[in-house]
């Protein structure tokens, strides 16, 4: 019997038969994947999970794909749960943990979501995979097709980080560099679409590529020992992830993974350059997001008119979450911060995450003993440039070859 049975609407409860579309015919609503939920009862359970590869296909029940044959995979998640001691300390939280995503395999949180994506469009018979895309996701839609064989195209904004124009060049995509914003390119994909039989990741297929996400809070329940934290810190882009980690919360409770009746609070990270999930949060209108403009160093979560804004603001609220916003400044010191207190080193998405967990645990958010975590979706490879044209390294000295000069210049 097969366990994704559909599709439904998630504003007007409209359903449709398994397909690559992404909204509803009736009231333009944002589709999502239908699941035989007596099925996975039978079959879901901790032993099972705990028995299946050190990867994130251990929650394969729980993903839309139906058998293994058309898995495409390069090892993507499982990833570390990091004890964050020595920045918990300097924020005042004993139980703080770090999900460090930047250790997959193009090291973004994007492996996740993009391998669920390209398993379901081969085992559906799609020949070319597509992608808007503001960095991370090109990174790895063009590694995974490199992998499976299939024809890649993938649209940029012109101005994308030289970095991760290398990362994602390097695998031979067809690669398309929009003179635009990301929304400009998203739009221009969406027009495409119309014409093209490819399976864009996050627009025609988007039910099935955002259901990758949830494997992200599947792994923290289990590496928490089928516990569910008080609070999690998740960067806002279009808003996808934040909803599938909602979604993961029902379904570790609903399918007995973890036995509680208490929802973590869901918080949102934003920023203040790219802010419009947050500019609603604050406002008297939060389900009224408005569109901006862009203008911010964290460009991989630069989204001026997020899908899913509404809904981010209407769980954080449902869970006493928050959406909160950080400068420029804020995210470049919170990237050093992280790195100089639990050597993990993060893209400027990370340090929106991280400046907001600090803004907020300086405010007086968190008693201390609560479990928080913090979400790290990318590693600092991808943006070292924003370090770069930073502020040199204080400790940096320059010295002869001499015990002489060694002496003069370095205090120890």
């Amino acid at each position: 019997m097969p366990k994704v049975v559909g599709l439904r609407c998630r504003e007007c409860g409209a359903e449709y038969e398994l397909q690559a579309t992404h909204v509803c015919e009736m009231c333009f609503g944002p589709l999502d994947a239908v699941y035989d939920e007596a099925l996975l009862k039978k079959i879901v359970s901790r032993s099972r999970i705990e028995n299946g590869p050190k990867s994130m296909w251990r929650y394969r029940d729980l993903l839309p794909i139906e058998d293994s044959v058309n898995v495409v995979t390069l090892g993507e998640g499982y990833t570390p749960l990091v004890k964050a001691d020595r920045l918990g300390a300097e924020l005042g939280l004993r139980n703080l943990y770090l999900k460090n995503d930047s250790m997959n395999p193009t090291n973004s949180f994007k492996d996740r979501v993009v391998s669920v994506a390209i398993s379901w469009a081969r085992a559906h018979g799609f020949e070319t995979i597509a992608c808007a895309s503001t960095g991370n996701l090109a990174n790895a839609v063009a590694a995974y097709a490199a992998r499976a064989g299939l024809e890649c195209f993938v649209f940029i904004p012109v101005d994308l980080e030289p970095a991760k124009v290398a990362a994602i060049s390097v695998f031979d995509p067809n690669l398309v560099a929009v003179r635009g914003t990301y929304d400009d390119v998203n739009r221009l994909c969406s027009q495409l679409l119309e014409s093209t039989p490819w399976a864009f990741c996050n627009i025609n297929i988007r039910p099935f590529y955002a259901e990758g996400s949830k494997t992200l809070t599947f792994e923290t329940a289990e590496q928490l020992g089928w516990k569910l934290p008080e609070e999690i810190i998740i960067p806002i882009a279009s808003g996808c992830q934040f909803v599938r980690h909602r979604q993961a919360v029902r379904e570790l409770m609903e399918f007995g993974l973890v036995h509680s009746d208490r929802v973590p609070a869901f918080t949102g990270a934003q920023a203040l350059g790219c802010a419009p999930v947050y500019n609603a949060f604050v406002s008297d209108t939060p389900d009224r997001v408005l569109p901006v403009k862009p203008n911010t160093i964290a460009r991989s979560i630069a989204i001026g008119n997020p899908s899913d804004g509404v809904y981010v603001n209407r769980i954080a609220r449902e869970t006493g979450g928050v959406v909160e916003a950080v400068t420029e400044e804020e995210i470049v010191d919170a990237m050093r911060l992280l790195a100089r207190t639990e050597g993990i080193f993060t893209e400027t998405a990370g340090g929106v995450t991280i400046g907001v967990l600090a803004k907020l645990a300086r405010a007086g958010r968190w008693r201390g003993d609560e479990v928080v975590v913090a979400y790290v979706t990318g590693h600092g490879l991808k943006t070292a440039d924003v370090l770069a044209s930073a502020n040199g390294h204080e400790r940096r000295v320059e010295i002869d070859p001499t015990m002489k000069s060694f002496r003069e210049k370095v205090s120890i």
